[in-house]
């Protein structure tokens, strides 16, 4: 086992032809300036590249999470609209219902697949229809 001293020079061990071979060229540290700024420009322009990368990929993931936002606003209007219509066939008022109705429709998120935004937007009218149809009665 090798004992390190303190800070001191890189100092490559000594390797067997054999293994070096089998192996291929393997780490090596740069011993000269042109090699370092070699490598430098190398790990900036793979950094560009990685940036650019991943700017596509979260900017790819913000149409899927919107389209998750509406299609979760969407069902969860609909839940609302079914425990409505329950309590109407029941013959009563669900004013929490209403409550939670009138939020969820108050605010639709933006989907970027234009189907999905339709059929939300078809959605979130009904929910306001319902509203408006309670609201009316309730004042009449």
């Amino acid at each position: 086992m090798t004992m390190v001293d303190g800070i001191g020079p890189i100092v490559p061990t000594a390797r067997s032809p054999a293994r070096a071979s089998a192996r291929g060229a393997g780490f090596m540290v740069p011993s000269g300036r042109a090699e370092t700024a070699a490598g430098t420009a190398a790990a900036a322009e793979a950094s560009e590249v990685s940036l650019g990368g991943m700017l596509a990929l979260q900017e790819a993931e913000s149409g899927s999470v919107r389209d998750r936002e509406a299609r979760r606003r969407g069902q969860e209007m609909l839940a609302e609209l079914l425990r409505l219509q329950r309590a109407l066939l029941a013959g009563q008022r669900d004013l929490g219902a209403l409550r939670r109705l009138a939020t969820l429709a108050a605010d639709i998120p933006h989907a970027a697949d234009p189907e999905l935004r339709q059929a939300v937007a078809e959605v979130a009218l009904r929910a306001r229809i319902e509203l408006a149809r309670h609201e009316t009665a309730t004042t009449a």
